[in-house]
């Protein structure tokens, strides 16, 4: 079993994969999408999403990083995976899956479901550009408006050169609105004979079981249910050995929020980073109590100097 990290725009950054693969549990992730139009992108585009090429491409913790594209043009898209290789990713990746409107307007991510021939010519152009040695994904959902072509895509990705397809559970339309299908995946893995991972509503050991039943396939992907509990993999995959592992505590907890915070004053500005914080404690509620009470403290400051105080951190440390 793997257990990957979604990527998730504008939610998980480098600093957040930095903490989340911390705690352990994680095969791989993701970066957030790159975007790619009519051009070929200058290597200081990939640096900026994906710094991690820079060191192994990996996470300080040794956790493998794979990149994202994200577009339509078959042509464009290989030069760039092409780049991508060149410059260290281990895996390309392909977005098939956003469902963000601003993002389908301009013809990409869930948008081109409509269009398998494309998909399968988008596959097609990056197996073919990039070195054989190095893997090319996919993440789909199950379709635009209506899952009945999920089967069709998943063809198109898998023989067009996809070694895994990850399947969010979910149509565009659905957008993130519970339930995720998990029996649609199940399907898609009859059809394809590459390893298909689930995606979606997984926020406990106990819906991982539940999916794992229903979608019959041992692999899956972890998006908002690890940003809100971030031992999930952790105990997922205890959980798979045999092991019952105890959650972890919000004074376990603490010290990787304290760390998200050193490296967002570091790495963001000043008027960015407390929100990014808010953003992460405020999807931490949904598991921890504690959290409610912090995020309480944190809403209407914006101050960096305050907030290092509120969460315990020196401010000469966090500048």
């Amino acid at each position: 079993m793997q257990i990957a990290l979604a990527p998730m725009e504008g939610l998980v950054d480098n600093i957040l994969r930095d903490v989340l693969t911390q705690v352990g549990g994680i095969d791989w992730c993701v970066t957030e999408f790159i975007r790619v139009n009519d051009m070929l992108l200058p290597p200081s585009q990939f640096h900026k999403l994906a710094p991690e090429l820079q060191q192994g491409a990996a996470t300080a913790a040794g956790v493998p990083l794979r990149v994202q594209l994200l577009g339509s043009d078959p042509v464009c898209l290989a030069e760039n995976a092409a780049l991508a290789c060149e410059l260290g990713a281990p895996v390309i990746d392909l977005n098939f899956g956003c469902p963000a409107k601003t993002v389908n307007k301009s013809r990409g991510g869930a948008v081109l479901l409509k269009e398998p021939e494309l998909l399968h010519s988008i596959l097609a152009h990056v197996r073919r550009a990039v070195p054989a040695a190095i893997p090319v994904t996919a993440k789909m959902r199950l379709g635009f408006d209506s899952p009945d072509g999920a089967m069709e895509c998943a063809i198109a990705l898998a023989e067009g050169g996809a070694e895994q397809i990850v399947v969010h559970a979910r149509t565009k339309v659905d957008g993130y609105k519970p339930p995720a299908h998990w029996e649609w995946v199940a399907r898609v893995q009859e059809v394809v004979k590459v390893p298909v991972f689930a995606n979606g509503e997984v926020w406990t050991v106990e819906d991982w079981r539940r999916c794992r039943e229903v979608s019959g396939v041992e692999d899956i992907m972890l998006g908002r249910g690890l940003v809100s509990r971030p031992d999930l993999a952790r105990q997922i995959a205890a959980a798979r050995a045999g092991i019952e592992l105890p959650a972890m505590h919000w004074d376990e907890l603490m010290p990787l929020i304290q760390d998200f915070w050193c490296q967002a004053v570091g790495k963001l500005t000043p008027r960015s980073a407390p929100g990014r914080l808010k953003q992460w404690v405020a999807m931490l509620t949904r598991s921890y109590p504690e959290a409610v009470e912090l995020f309480t403290a944190l809403r209407r400051e914006s101050d960096c100097a305050q907030i290092s105080r509120l969460i315990g951190v020196e401010q000469s440390i966090a500048a």
